[in-house]
């Protein structure tokens, strides 16, 4: 007689199985792949990321300048 017999009639439930939590793995080389396909169909997107930087920086240098009134 099977365990799942005994358990059926013993009126338990049946017994869960174990699930394998593995983390995915990352691979780099598919990452740096996919993000260099996305950048050469995209070639605007670092234009506009590096302008964006520079542009937070001086509104930022702007606003202390204009806080402390030093000009």
């Amino acid at each position: 007689m099977g365990e799942a017999k005994r358990r059926k009639e013993l009126g338990l439930p049946p017994r869960e199985k174990p699930i394998e939590t593995d983390l995915p793995t990352l691979d780099k080389k598919v990452i740096q792949n996919k993000v260099r396909t996305f950048l050469y169909k995209n070639p605007i997107i670092p234009f506009l990321f590096y302008g964006g930087a520079i542009a937070a920086l001086f509104w930022g240098v702007f606003n202390l300048v204009k806080v402390y009134k030093l000009l």
